[in-house]
């Protein structure tokens, strides 16, 4: 007597997701990766940090063995953080952060990961893929906490409000954590942040898992 209710419901929920009401979009932000610096040489180093950084981020890289083409490969990827859930940009976390659930990019941004230098230091350009993840969030209206600015130097396309500063040296915590990156969701369902990368063009959007009368469209068992 059920079965003719069940193609109604699947349908719905269908329906739904061609009218683009199963995911709610909260924030969209883009930089060129063309213009990270204004030496072409330089520019690349910073370049190749971030999609490295990202290449972590997918845990694409593992034990260290970098595969430079599969790195600088188009791609589109994604990745949630369920209500309470937190992402920091490294492991060495606040206080506050400590014994939470955490996602990271699982990266140092060192010499031992591969990571470039321009002659500065090693993993120049991170800041700047912090910076628009911290921007996204904000704008997403998220809890976002960034507790070292970046405005001892511009990062292009990003106001200075949303630049972030992002450092990891081995066996100082407390420097590290402070200069971090810490988005929360605190909202009632998942938040999914994507990313997509072409035409040298580097793109983060938000949305979050829409809500139908109470009903989590996408939380598994409930139908």
């Amino acid at each position: 007597m059920f079965a003719p209710i069940l193609p109604l419901i699947f349908s719905s929920i269908f329906s739904l997701n061609m009218l683009g009401l199963a995911d709610k979009p909260l924030a969209n932000v883009s930089i060129s990766l063309a213009n990270r610096y204004p030496d072409s040489y330089i520019n690349t180093i910073f370049k190749d940090n971030i999609l490295l950084n990202l290449a972590y981020l997918q845990r694409k890289v593992k034990n260290n063995q970098i595969d430079w083409n599969e790195v600088k490969k188009p791609f589109e990827y994604s990745f949630e953080l369920r209500p309470g859930q937190a992402f920091a940009f490294h492991e060495d976390v606040l206080p506050e952060f400590k014994g939470s659930e955490i996602t990271t990019t699982g990266a140092h941004f060192s010499f031992a990961d591969g990571f470039k230098t321009d002659g500065y230091l090693f993993g120049d350009g991170v800041c700047h893929l912090a910076s628009l993840l911290y921007k996204a969030a904000v704008l997403a209206d998220l809890q976002a906490i960034a507790p070292t600015n970046h405005d001892f130097r511009e990062i292009p396309e990003i106001e200075r409000e949303y630049g972030v500063s992002i450092f990891y040296n081995p066996g100082n915590y407390e420097v590290n954590a402070r200069q971090n990156l810490y988005i929360t969701n605190d909202k009632k369902s998942p938040i999914i942040f994507n990313i997509e990368y072409k035409e040298n063009a580097l793109k983060v959007w938000i949305t979050q898992r829409n809500r139908f009368e109470g009903l989590d469209l996408y939380e598994p068992g409930r139908l």
